[in-house]
């Protein structure tokens, strides 16, 4: 029997991590997949009339997510939302966590006019990676800003902290700041469990693991140094965001089961 859950119009905001980036989909649109489609899909299959936005785009900071993001979100009238930003922010070299909250702390209050259901996102526990494990301590203040927000308007949290899946380098593109198809699966999984939510999904599934020796991870640090680092640095010298001239790839909240078939019915095809 399938359970119903509360929600029917669903409405994602963030930057690169909701829209999915990491998890290449060609049949999606925007080319990505990603943990808030995954989401979008098990919620669909179990109502009727399901409609989903993502609005979430690359490289946006917080403030440029409550400009830009917070009042098309409320003028699509959504009755579930999940907000993931700031992290873009908190790796910035100089940021203040506190003041990145202050400016969370507006959009979800702008957010909760409605009582629609919100889920926050914590930070991932950066204490396994060797590139962002000096940051550890400035998320974990942000981290507890989001919970004291979280609490403030009675919003559900998403616990990446607590998820130590993805304290796991194999959980990671290649770029080491975004998930990878099996991270996004994972996540998926976690924020169906923070809305009590049954599903299907397995862990460690669409894939397994890939094992991989001492040798070849310092080389794939020297080859992400390369492709991955040196142009990020170059574009916080020249003020550039991955994001520019990039719209959302779900700008409307649009019946989704639908959507779901036809990728799903492509798949079967090739």
């Amino acid at each position: 029997m399938v359970i119903q859950h509360p929600w029917s119009r669903y409405v994602a905001l963030g930057d690169s991590f909701t829209e999915g980036i990491g998890d290449p989909e060609p049949r999606s649109p925007g080319g990505h997949r990603g943990w808030a489609d995954r989401v979008a899909e098990v919620l669909a299959s179990k109502t009727e009339d399901f409609a989903y936005a993502n609005l979430a785009v690359r490289g946006k900071l917080i403030r440029q997510i409550v400009d830009d993001q917070v009042e098309p979100a409320l003028a699509l009238h959504p009755d579930l939302i999940t907000i993931s930003a700031g992290g873009n922010d908190v790796i910035r070299p100089g940021t203040d966590p506190d003041a990145i909250a202050d400016l969370f702390d507006t959009a979800v209050r702008r957010l909760s006019v409605d009582n629609a259901t919100i889920v926050l996102f914590t930070g991932v526990d950066v204490g396994f990676s060797p590139v962002f494990r000096s940051l550890r301590g400035k998320v974990a203040i942000y981290n507890e800003n989001v919970r004291t927000i979280a609490s403030r308007y009675d919003c559900i949290v998403a616990d990446q902290w607590a998820l130590r899946e993805v304290q796991d380098m194999r959980m990671w593109s290649a770029d080491r700041l975004h998930m990878n198809p099996l991270g996004h699966h994972t996540v998926a999984r976690m924020v169906l469990q923070a809305l009590n939510v049954e599903n299907d999904l397995q862990p460690l599934e669409p894939e397994p693991l890939p094992r991989g020796s001492w040798r070849q991870a310092r080389a794939n640090d020297l080859s992400w140094a390369r492709e991955y680092l040196l142009p990020w640095v170059l574009r916080r010298i020249r003020h550039q965001s991955s994001g520019d001239n990039v719209l959302a790839k779900r700008p409307d909240a649009t019946p989704f089961a639908q959507l779901v078939d036809e990728v799903r019915g492509g798949e079967q095809g090739d």
